[in-house]
């Protein structure tokens, strides 16, 4: 009982007199949560995933082909990520797992039963974890979203960024007073 005693002690004179100030428990309870999809974003633009998804997901043309709209997709959590890991075979959608096909079998089926249909191996690969963030990144952010806008893409880019000028809307211009006005010399 003794030592549980002695590590109570230490903890609080540790947070009293190590830090100066009193241990504010309301603080910590009120601080704002971390996304978890967060680092999935991260992955989605190391992996580049918007290479052919495009930043918003809304996919189209890209150096991979015609790429699957990520906001308009009905895949669960978990198609999502045996994509990801696998890639789509007879697709230009790489698979993003090391050994997929080979030690780790995808869909069921090794390389050699793919014959003409293996889908290409990504530049970067992504450990499991990886894969797991970039989904649930994908099902927060992107899947089901209306078209992106400018707070959308500034989520994506960050303050500043130049390349969502374009969600950006006019500003209203104020109404002038006509040439027809009072006091303008009729």
């Amino acid at each position: 009982m003794a030592p549980q005693r002695f590590a109570v002690a230490a903890l609080v004179l540790a947070c009293v007199v190590g830090v100066g100030t009193p241990l504010r428990i309301a603080d910590a309870q009120q601080a704002p949560a971390h996304d978890p999809a967060e680092e999935g974003k991260r992955v989605f633009k190391r992996a580049n995933c918007v290479g052919c998804h495009k930043w918003h997901g809304n996919g189209g043309g890209g150096y991979g082909g015609d790429a699957l709209s990520l906001r308009k997709t009905e895949m669960t959590r978990e198609q999502i990520i045996e994509v990801v890991r696998c890639g789509r075979p007879g697709t230009g959608m790489p698979f993003h797992l090391r050994g997929a096909y080979d030690a780790e079998p995808c869909y069921q089926l090794k390389r050699e039963q793919l014959t003409g249909m293996m889908p290409p191996e990504a530049a970067t690969f992504l450990r499991p974890g990886e894969i797991d963030a970039v989904s649930e990144y994908v099902i927060a952010h992107v899947k089901g979203k209306d078209e992106p806008d400018y707070a959308d893409c500034i989520a994506f880019f960050g303050e500043g960024s130049r390349v969502c000028d374009v969600y950006k809307t006019a500003e209203p211009t104020t109404d002038r007073p006509s040439d027809n006005a009072p006091g303008k010399g009729n």
